[in-house]
């Protein structure tokens, strides 16, 4: 599952996770008839559109095959809201269910059940990790930081409030853009004062936030989603 900001932002961040699994020994599997997960919707308080949007998408993601997603925000909307909003429906409820147990966040699914910490990967540099918002409700804790501590080369430097929002929150950043933008420049300032060569994520909104504000800044600090990182030579 791509997602619409991998998509449209960051496909490179989708490509890796593909060619990652791909070394693995992993055929995939792209389904062309995705779409948004409906995430806007239901963040914006329109249940009914995001109940149709997550029908829709159950449908297209119909099967037995895990599903790999390299947000953890539209991973936590499939697997934690899906079953939320279909509750009441006895036909589409268990569908929901089937398929928030077979969606993982791309780290997720490495360390916890591939049980695969090294990829070969190495970057000489000192990482720093942003921690985004939605892990929480997937709980998820340390993946990250140990898939960059086996990366050969690389030095792991802590980012003070390494799990505070960066301001995006969709459409929150929109509504609310003083407070984003405040957010934002603390979360630039951290990451700033950890001294790193590039900044690590999972979520291309967090990324394409931090990545904005440090750009507009000038500030020579490389961005990359997890996957892109775990690629490098």
């Amino acid at each position: 599952m791509i997602t619409c900001l991998g998509d449209c932002v960051r496909p490179g961040a989708g490509k890796a996770v593909v060619r990652i699994l791909r070394r693995l020994g992993h055929s995939i599997d792209f389904p062309q008839a995705q779409t948004c997960c409906g995430q806007p919707m239901f963040n914006s308080g329109y249940a009914d559109l995001a109940r149709e949007q997550a029908k829709y998408t159950i449908g297209v993601f119909a099967g037995e095959q895990p599903v790999i997603v390299p947000s953890g925000s539209c991973a936590a909307m499939v697997k934690v809201e899906y079953p939320h909003l279909l509750e009441g429906d006895p036909q589409w409820h268990p569908r929901a269910l089937d398929l928030a147990s077979r969606t993982f966040e791309f780290s997720d699914f490495l360390v916890n059940h591939l049980k695969v910490l090294d990829l070969g990967a190495r970057y000489a540099g000192k990482v720093a990790y942003h921690y985004a918002c939605h892990l929480r409700m997937l709980g998820q804790t340390n993946e990250v930081e140990r898939l960059i501590e086996h990366v050969a080369g690389a030095t792991y430097v802590p980012l003070h409030r390494q799990d505070q929002c960066c301001g995006f929150g969709g459409s929150f950043a929109v509504r609310y853009p003083q407070v984003s933008g405040n957010m934002v420049d603390d979360k630039m300032r951290c990451v700033l004062a950890t001294g790193a060569d590039c900044l690590v994520s999972t979520d291309a909104g967090c990324m394409m936030n931090i990545g904005g504000r440090l750009h507009r800044e000038e500030k020579a600090i490389e961005v990359l989603h997890i996957a892109e990182l775990l690629e490098r030579r």
